[in-house]
Order: structure tokens, then sequence, then C-alpha cells
């Protein structure tokens, strides 16, 4: 894993997330996940070619059931686009890097 993407838990997540002054993108994930795993290096890379613009994080759900169920993750990988705050976009499933990418342009 990138030295960009954070930890994400229940502990930080105000911190890092709803209170980010820059967009940020949660990832959340499962060891368990193929897709996730597939996925993975397309995060690496988003979080090293958009660091200092966009924060990248990773909520691991069977440990972090809480968040995952306040924002109704069902299935997974699901990525999640915070905007001051908020959650702007959702991407479900191992979707391509420019398909990310332009998402993510459109908050910074």
């Amino acid at each position: 894993m990138s030295d960009h993407i954070l930890e994400i838990t229940s502990d930080n997540f105000d911190e890092k997330v709803i209170n980010s002054s820059v967009p940020v993108l949660v990832d959340f994930w499962a060891e368990w996940c193929g897709p996730c795993k597939m996925l993975m290096p397309t995060i690496d890379k988003i979080a090293n070619d958009f660091n200092g613009k966009v924060v990248v994080g990773k909520v691991n759900v069977d440990n972090e059931r809480d968040i995952a169920a306040k924002y109704n993750v069902r299935g997974i990988p699901n990525l999640l686009v915070f905007n001051a705050g908020e959650p702007q976009e959702q991407l479900v499933g191992n979707v391509p890097e420019s398909q990310i990418v332009d998402i993510l342009n459109k908050f910074i």
C-alpha cells in the first residue's frame, strides 16, 4: 500500500474525512475481496498522482462496519468521494483509473 494512503477507522474518520480541507477518496474494501485486490494498484497510483490535492484512505468494512453502514456500502470495492465533509460521488466495483480521475478532477 502506498505511503500516501491512510487507514480510515471510526477513531479518525471525522478528522481525516469529514474535516478535510481537500477532497477525500475513500476506498471501502475487505481482505477477502478479489476485485478489491485488483483495484489496489489503481488506488495506489491515484494516491501518488494526487498527493497534496486529494486525501486517499481505505476503510476495511470487516473492521469498520459502522462506517460502511452509515454510508450504505453494500458491495465492495466501493469508492466514495467526499468534498466539504459530504459524500459527492460513488463508484462501485473495479472501475478504471480514468473514471476515478475524472471524478476527482471535478473537485480539485
